[in-house]
Parts: C-alpha cells; structure tokens; sequence
C-alpha cells in the first residue's frame, strides 16, 4: 500500500491475522469459490504471497506491532506502510507512516486514534501476564472464552464484540480496530463434516467459515469514512509434511502466508 503516510489522522485502519492460516489452504479456498467475499475484495482475486517475521502467534505479532508485516517474497527492499524510528532502516520510504513511540499500536494512538484489540488465541486472553502483554498495548481490549480456539462460533462472537466497540465510538473519531481470528488455529476439524484431526482441508473450512462473518464487520466498517485494511496470516502451522507437526518451526508450510491489502473511501 503506497503513500500510507499521508492517510494517518483520516483513514481508519484495521489489521485482521487470520491466525495460522496457511498460504495453500487460503489459495485453495479461494480458488473453490469458498470465501466469496474476500475473492470479492482482493485484487484480481488472489492472496499475496509473503513470509512471516515469526513462526508463532507471540512472535509475529510483536514484530507486526513493530511494524515487520508480512513480506513480499520477491526480492527486495520493500518499504513498509507502517515503520517505528530507528536509524539505519533500508525499508522505510517516503510513503512509510513513521513513529516515535515503541509500537504502531502507541504510535497510531499518539496520532488521535482509538486502538482496539479483539483477541482471539491464548496470547491475547489475559488470563496471565504473557496473555495480557500485547492486549496491554491497546486503549481496549476484549477477550472472552467464546472468542478463543474451541468455540465453534468465535468469528461471529468476535465479529459481534469489534461491531459493539464500533458503535460505542464517534463516527467521526479515528480507530485502529485490531482483530486476531482464532477460529482457523487448532482445533479447527470442527468445521469439516466427520474430520477427526486438523488438516489442510478443515483450516479451508474454517476460513469458509470465517468469511461469513468478516463481511458483516466491513459493511459497518465501510460506512464510517475512509479506511485501509491489512489482512493476513501470522504463520502456517504443518500437518506432517516432512515430518513436521505444528509450528514455531522452520518450514515452507509454515513461512508462507497469505496476505491482502484494501483500502476506500466510503461506501454506500
């Protein structure tokens, strides 16, 4: 996304980690016809490919909230939208929405907006002092069982949760509306008939599922003014391909995300 710079102060801005999606099952999914509002949203109908800076939910979200998103896997340098100050950084161009504080979260609130965090896994539940350190970052934040991994509904409950927040705000105030999607990470068998275990083909249920309700949320969203949306994966996770299981691991199922950008003005 170009010129992001010049947006802060008048586009709302929302980041959405589909967590532990995987960049074949997201490929898959779109190119079955199944998650037909984010084919509808992308342009030409196709996901990025990009690496993740970590291999876990922890990990990638603290880089993402330093300003590391996702990166292209073509060869770069490729300057970011959002960037922390420090000397020396290669990938921060004109276009780069630059702060002085330690995260974009911090960042984006000293520029006037209102940070809000939906959790979605155990990193964001605060139920322990690692749970509650990067929902801290946040002006609000909320987290409720029916919000975390083993809640077959979660993506409507935290759909519900980010729209309450939504209209609880001005509409003419700034927000950066965090939401980490839980419904893809482990368990998600329960949103394919009959599965057992986890696979390729329940996380492409899940993010079927999980489409259903992403629209509801845009449609709110779209009306309050300009905005700009990043939405991507944190890291994949492996169903034993070479032999591996899970993440925080270093493997192409894992490494590769997929990732879109949107952005508007405001719709009818």
């Amino acid at each position: 996304m170009e010129n992001v710079a010049n947006k802060i102060g008048t586009h709302n801005i929302i980041w959405v980690t589909l967590d532990t999606l995987r960049y074949d099952a997201a490929t898959m999914a779109m190119d079955r016809g199944v998650i037909p509002w984010l084919g509808s949203m992308m342009p030409n109908g196709r996901w990025q490919k990009r690496h993740t800076p970590g291999s876990f939910t922890y990990a990638a979200h603290h880089a993402f909230f330093a300003g590391f998103l996702p990166t292209p896997t073509t060869p770069g340098p490729h300057m970011r939208p959002f960037a922390l100050r420090f000397a020396g950084s290669e990938t921060t161009g004109t276009g780069t929405a630059v702060f002085d504080e330690p995260t974009i979260v911090e960042g984006l609130a000293g520029a006037g907006y209102h940070t809000i965090c939906i959790g979605g896994v155990g990193f964001f539940n605060r139920m322990t002092p690692l749970g509650s350190v990067l929902p801290n970052l946040f002006a609000e934040s909320h987290w409720r069982p029916e919000l975390g991994v083993t809640d077959p509904d979660s993506t409507r409950h935290q759909v519900d949760q980010a729209l309450a927040c939504i209209a609880a705000r001005s509409p003419s105030e700034r927000m950066f509306l965090f939401l980490n999607v839980s419904a893809i990470h482990q368990p998600n068998c329960m949103y394919l008939a009959d599965a057992e275990r986890d696979s390729v083909e329940s996380q492409i249920a899940a993010l079927s599922y999980v489409d259903m309700h992403l629209c509801r949320l845009f449609e709110v969203i779209f009306q309050r003014g300009p905005g700009m949306a990043m939405i991507f994966s944190d890291h994949g996770t492996a169903y034993g391909e070479d032999g591996y299981h899970g993440h925080r691991l270093a493997h192409p199922v894992v490494w590769d995300v997929p990732y879109t950008e949107l952005e508007w003005s405001v719709r009818q």
